[in-house]
């Protein structure tokens, strides 16, 4: 994967706006050793702003991803679309310089006076981090039906509680009766 592929130009970035896009796979999630993600076909669309100070970034993400079923394991694809709207201002960071973006509906990201290049990379790793939905699984009936046959035959209370001697499950035998 080039590196440089993601490495938005500061100094070198003429007035007015700019756009690219760019496909992001596996291979972008394998180099942060996401081992969340098993694979992705997303199309990152950036567009850039420069005027006098102020540089806006808007990156449109949009595409599928490929995580572990929480239910069977099995990979479900998901869909993803979400936007990062950034402001890049340089400095320590935390000051107020009386600035409209303040107020706006963009994250403002804070580099050193002597930044040349903004890498896009980390945000767009988190923004399609962050799209996921918290449980991921496939729609009812969808599941492996093999795993979903364990599942629905698990390890009731009876069971540890009429375990034998010799059964993984004798030292559960007296939790569950008070």
């Amino acid at each position: 994967m080039d590196k440089n592929l993601f490495l938005i130009p500061l100094n070198g970035l003429s007035h007015g706006r700019m756009t690219s896009s760019m496909k992001v796979g596996k291979e972008f999630f394998e180099s942060f050793e996401n081992s969340e993600i098993l694979d992705a076909d997303l199309l990152i669309g950036v567009e850039t702003e420069k005027s006098g100070q102020y540089i806006g970034i808007d990156c449109h993400i949009s595409g599928t991803v490929s995580v572990a079923c929480d239910r069977c394991l099995e990979p479900l694809t998901v869909p993803v679309e979400t936007e990062a709207r950034l402001s890049v201002k340089f400095g320590t960071g935390g000051e107020d310089d009386g600035d409209e973006d303040s107020s706006s509906d963009r994250e403002i990201v804070w580099l050193p006076e002597d930044n040349t290049d903004f890498d896009l990379a980390q945000v767009i790793y988190d923004y399609v981090c962050l799209s996921l939905p918290l449980l991921r699984m496939h729609p009812e009936g969808e599941c492996n039906p093999q795993v979903m046959r364990y599942i629905r035959s698990g390890i009731s209370v009876s069971d540890a509680e009429n375990a034998g001697p010799d059964s993984p499950f004798a030292a559960l035998k007296g939790l569950f009766g008070n």
